[in-house]
């Protein structure tokens, strides 16, 4: 992800001139676009921001608790830039960390694939997280109105299926070890 003082130009040269597929884009709580080169849901994004340099790189794990993991180290080692969470765009389980040169590497699990043929993008109501995802480097309003725009997808019940690929999980019998057992007795 990179990030400069004004992206429209930039989006033009991704979409325009080296033909980037564009996933999707939201302007609060700061503006952000994001681009596919295959069906993983964005391999690039373009974020707004005064200063002109990579924001993030982004490493998926196989496995949800090698990330897990990650986060323990990172928080041991006080390397936290933004807590965990999950993105509303590629459905991503995440947390960043600082780099030493001063970006920021994002580790994940989970990213949503998509039909590039097919895909058709849009404003991400949702702002960049379903939940989690605290910026410790946005200034402390944009954090406020981050925090305000998960707290309202919660309160709507924004949920998503997680993105599993083949021997990366355990299919869990019934619906809901709750309802099975309640219609069990019924």
């Amino acid at each position: 992800v990179a990030q400069s003082a004004d992206i429209d130009p930039m989006i033009a040269f991704y979409r325009d001139v080296l033909g980037f597929g564009i996933s999707d884009f939201y302007n609060k709580p700061f503006t952000a676009c994001f681009f596919h080169l295959n069906p993983r849901h964005h391999s690039f994004a373009l974020i707004e921001n005064a200063k002109s340099q990579v924001h993030h790189l982004m490493m998926e794990y196989y496995a949800f608790d090698d990330m897990g993991h990650g986060w323990d180290i990172a928080q041991a080692e006080e390397r936290v830039a933004v807590t965990m969470g999950r993105h509303a765009g590629d459905d991503m389980t995440s947390f960043y960390t600082w780099t030493p040169s001063g970006f920021m590497v994002e580790s994940g699990w989970g990213g949503k694939c998509i039909d590039p043929e097919t895909w058709v993008p849009g404003e991400r109501s949702a702002g960049p997280s379903i939940w989690g995802h605290d910026r410790l480097w946005m200034p402390p309003e944009k954090r406020k109105l981050a925090r305000d725009m998960v707290l309202r997808n919660g309160a709507n019940g924004l949920r998503r299926p997680v993105q599993v690929i083949a021997g990366n999980h355990e299919l869990m019998p019934g619906v809901c070890p709750w309802w099975d057992e309640t219609m069990r007795k019924a």
